[in-house]
């Protein structure tokens, strides 16, 4: 979550805006994020131009007739006349940003209703001063910013979508482990934090040989996703441009409308869908309803993520407690679908805290594969209890923030000695669940109930009307309480009284 200087900073540039007779929070945001954006290429340019100095071959941004285009060449220029190239329909900077996604792409399309939209000069000045004042070389930094901004958006939240936490993102991409030949897909897309994730993922873990031989996968077929809502198309497209693909696939309709037709289409889906959100029933794409009869949008996505993985396909997705436990028809029948037709292999039940201070939700990740002839042997549950900051609205970190950093992606580890790894467990569940998920079906069935992680067999679940909440399941250990004989209690009341009486006596 964005704190102290860093949000002071953008509540600056958000004073600017109204200030300046800009009032409209999407226009606002929109407006900032374009702003990121073309900072943003500037620095990947500068990127691309070390990277080209030591032969490795790379595609520049900027032409040689576009360098005024760049970040580093706008803040130094007069202030009309740059205002000027920001206004300019034809040959400006907008008419730049429209025509980077090659034609007929998805990129060009979300970018084409993109207009510049700051009417006064000065303002443009102000904004792009304080913005330059911001360090955003860090990925992690432009995911707060987007997330302050998101939040300030009219009606955020009500329709139950909500940003997801980084290192989450993080922990359920590092549990999937993509690989170069998977086609990825986010069907509530938003502004593709989990591709993102992805593609750094792929990036850290292949040579830079292999990426080039699977450049054009990566650049066309990869990274797909569904979004509805064109401020976030357009903030996804130009997230993932800025992360080196070219041309992503983020399609412009509502996932599980009848608008979407895709089926057996992805080799993995990571995904946060809508919590509380609902859709007429005349509307809901054919097929869904079968698995599911329901109109809310928890329990439809994830029918929608069975009709769209390929068989062997995975999924990594949150979902609210209710779908673990609830008892209506609808909900006792996609978690039959997943457990007795499918295999669902984990539940990584979430702390309450995860989604403050925007939701107080309890959620909880749902990992399965497509087999569509069942399969689901043992199911892992793993109760996380801490994830590495605190549960309350400020959401302050725990653990060190380069070591939160760092072991939010599983690594160093083996670093630690016994004693600062069980330190470090007590605030901070993720390197746990990382290094124990895979030995799942090896070591932790042996694992007592009374443990943090341990493996339910499918009959058992079946037995509980397919119920997959953890404290069903779960042994809790009572620790026996002594109290005082109750003559001793007594005493202590009577000596209590006489003290009373004494004090009053004093006062009378």
């Amino acid at each position: 979550m964005i704190t102290g200087e860093l949000k002071s900073q953008i509540d600056q540039i958000w004073n600017t805006f109204w200030n300046g007779g800009i009032s409209n929070t999407i226009t606002i945001v929109e407006q900032l994020t374009y702003l990121m954006f073309i900072k943003d290429l500037d620095e990947t340019e500068t990127r691309n131009e070390s990277m080209a100095k030591r032969g490795i071959k790379v595609n520049s941004i900027f032409g040689e007739d576009e360098q005024r285009f760049r970040w580093k060449n706008l803040k130094e220029m007069d202030v009309e006349a740059r205002h000027q190239i920001f206004s300019d329909t034809n040959d400006g900077i907008f008419p730049f940003l429209r025509n980077l996604g090659k034609d007929k792409s998805m990129f060009s399309q979300h970018m084409r209703g993109a207009t510049f939209g700051i009417g006064k000069a000065m303002v443009l000045d102000q904004v792009i001063e304080k913005l330059e004042r911001i360090d955003m070389t860090q990925q992690d930094t432009k995911g707060d910013v987007y997330e302050y901004l998101l939040s300030k958006l009219e009606g955020g939240g009500t329709s139950g979508q909500f940003r997801t936490p980084r290192h989450i993102i993080k922990l359920m991409v590092e549990l999937m482990e993509p690989q170069l030949d998977d086609k990825i897909c986010d069907p509530s897309a938003g502004t593709a934090g989990f591709l993102v994730a992805a593609k750094e993922y792929i990036d850290s873990n292949y040579s830079f040989t292999d990426l080039d031989k699977k450049r054009e996968h990566i650049n066309k077929e990869m990274f797909n996703g569904t979004e509805f809502d064109a401020t976030m198309l357009r903030i996804a497209a130009m997230n993932l441009y800025l992360h080196g693909v070219e041309e992503p696939n983020i399609r412009d309709v509502d996932a599980v409308s009848k608008d979407n037709t895709v089926a057996n289409a992805y080799t993995l889906v990571l995904a946060n869908p809508p919590f509380k959100g609902t859709i007429d029933k005349e509307s809901i794409a054919v097929g869904l309803k079968n698995v599911t009869n329901t109109s809310k949008t928890e329990l439809l996505f994830l029918a929608l993520m069975l009709r769209e993985l390929k068989t062997g396909g995975r999924a990594a997705v949150i979902v609210p407690d209710g779908v673990l436990f609830g008892s209506s028809k609808a909900h006792q029948s996609i978690r039959q679908e997943i457990v007795e037709n499918q295999k669902l292999d984990a539940v990584i039940s979430m702390p309450s805290g995860v989604f403050k201070p925007y939701a107080g939700v309890s959620t909880a990740i749902l990992i399965f594969t497509k087999t569509d002839s069942g399969g689901t042997n043992n199911v892992w549950f793993y109760d996380m209890q801490a994830d590495g900051k605190s549960l309350d609205d400020k959401r302050s970190l725990l653990v060190d923030a380069d070591l939160f950093e760092k072991f939010s992606r599983g690594e160093g580890a083996a670093e630690l000695t016994e004693k600062q790894k069980e330190e470090l467990h007590d605030n901070f569940n993720l390197p746990d669940i990382l290094a124990r998920y895979p030995s799942r079906n090896v070591e932790e069935i042996k694992r007592e109930r009374t443990e943090q992680s341990f493996t339910v067999p499918f009959h058992e679940i079946k037995e509980n009307d397919w119920d997959l909440s953890i404290n069903r399941y779960k042994d809790i250990v009572y620790e026996e309480v002594k109290y005082d004989e109750p003559k001793v209690i007594l005493k202590r009341i009577l000596e209590l009284d006489n003290k009373r009486a004494e004090l009053m006596k004093k006062l009378n």
